[in-house]
């Protein structure tokens, strides 16, 4: 009877599974997008290029731009902080209904090398933080180069 083995009909299915999770897990974790809570934190833009300009568009519906947005550049990025808070009371039948929403918004997002700081401009409209960025050396033109040839 020593060749006789005592055998679990799903051990192997179960290790062969809980390494394909593991693996998956990880591969999850590797990935640059935001997980979790960290999803619900970002600013979303839209980013574009206008005529020699980048331009990026936030989304920041219910901000008081004043007090509550910060945009920021440092390191070659362009930071844009938003806190928001907001309150909405209801008072229906006899009972008042508050709720507050509040939380803090962040994305930070890569500057065209050169750019100078001081011709960084911000509006904000309708709950959208535009910033302009003028784009060194993208002024439209092009430069022929002669090839030459032996």
């Amino acid at each position: 009877m020593a060749g006789l083995m005592r055998r679990e009909s799903y051990g192997e299915a179960a290790a062969i599974f809980g390494r394909l999770d593991r693996l998956f897990e990880e591969w999850v974790r590797m990935m640059p997008f935001p997980r979790g809570r960290e999803a619900g934190d970002l600013v979303r833009v839209d980013e574009f290029r206008e005529n020699g300009t980048l331009v990026v568009r936030a989304d920041l519906p219910g901000v008081d731009p004043e007090k509550d947005v910060e945009v920021t550049i440092s390191g070659g990025m362009l930071h844009i902080d938003a806190e928001r808070h907001v309150q909405e009371s209801r008072e229906e039948e006899g009972y008042l209904r508050r709720e507050v929403h509040y939380g803090t918004l962040s994305r930070s997002l890569p500057l065209p090398a050169g750019t100078a700081e001081a011709d960084v401009t911000a509006a904000y409209a309708n709950g959208v933080l535009e910033v302009r960025v003028p784009v060194p050396g993208d002024g439209g033109t092009v430069a022929k180069i002669p090839v030459s040839h032996s």
